[in-house]
């Protein structure tokens, strides 16, 4: 497994070769980055700086966030997919082979036209990506509170994820398997071994608070190791799958962090060798 750093719980990183560095400084072998940042840096730089920037650091670009809002209406769809062909291009240059995005568990929209709506986006977006030899992952959200803040529930678990993918029909289109997520939706290590394989695209890292799951915030993580998340466990069951993808940090919080990002990357560091250990994987 390739450990990977985002710039969520971190505070503030100055852009994508701050991210790197702090990346590269703390054992981690990739970074997540918003095609934002990707593009600004290439903008500085041109292709060939920022691939010359990994190397020296010898980190790899992991995964980009999708440009495309394709939750809401037709026209913020259509209007990031110019977007979506720009990054894919310059990420594919870099050898980053995923995009990642989210969908909620829950929604005010009639649930038939929803599925129906976002299973659409969702062919073309695999479409678009496979031309780039990308995948899609897509991370099911799990928190009480978010299946229940609007009228109708959704999809939360891996489960029914796949089974919407299944639906889909793009083999490059699977899942975020997110350890919080995970986690809130009541999920097992068995479920981490009833899944094959192909379906996991990407992996996210993280840790929840010691209070009752049914209070637990999407939005209030903690770093991997200092919560109740049995999380050697899950990196076991990954292991035993022969996941070999990218495993990311990635730390929501209500406030910012008052740390540096230099103290902040230090601390996530020590957090995954300390879970990586407890799961007897280097």
């Amino acid at each position: 497994m390739i450990k990977g750093l985002s710039s969520a719980g971190l505070g503030k990183v100055n852009g994508l070769p701050h991210l790197i560095e702090l990346a590269a400084s703390n054992g981690f072998s990739a970074v997540e980055t918003t095609g934002k940042d990707l593009r600004a840096f290439v903008d500085l730089e041109g292709i060939a700086g920022v691939r010359t920037h990994l190397q020296r650091h010898k980190v790899q670009l992991g995964a980009v966030t999708l440009p495309v809002e394709w939750r809401q209406d037709d026209a913020s769809f259509r209007n990031g997919l110019p977007d979506l062909l720009v990054e894919a291009d310059l990420a594919s240059q870099l050898g980053c082979r995923t995009f990642f995005t989210y969908f909620m568990p829950s929604t005010d929209k009639k649930i038939t036209l929803h599925l129906i709506q976002l299973s659409q986006r969702l062919r073309l977006l695999g479409k678009l990506l496979a031309q780039y030899d990308m995948n899609l992952a897509l991370e099911y959200v799990g928190p009480h509170h978010l299946r229940h803040q609007w009228k109708h529930p959704f999809i939360w678990t891996a489960a029914d994820t796949i089974a919407w993918l299944d639906l889909v029909g793009e083999a490059n289109v699977g899942i975020v398997l997110d350890s919080f997520h995970w986690y809130t939706s009541g999920e097992t290590l068995q479920t981490i071994a009833d899944i094959d394989l192909p379906y996991i695209k990407y992996v996210h890292l993280n840790d929840a608070r010691d209070i009752p799951v049914e209070d637990v915030l999407d939005n209030d993580r903690v770093y991997p190791g200092e919560g109740v998340i049995h999380l050697s466990g899950f990196l076991k069951a990954l292991q035993e799958k022969h996941y070999q993808g990218m495993v990311t940090q990635e730390i929501l919080s209500i406030t910012e962090p008052q740390d540096t990002a230099e103290q902040l990357a230090e601390r996530s560091g020590k957090a995954f060798r300390h879970v990586f250990t407890l799961a007897e994987i280097g």
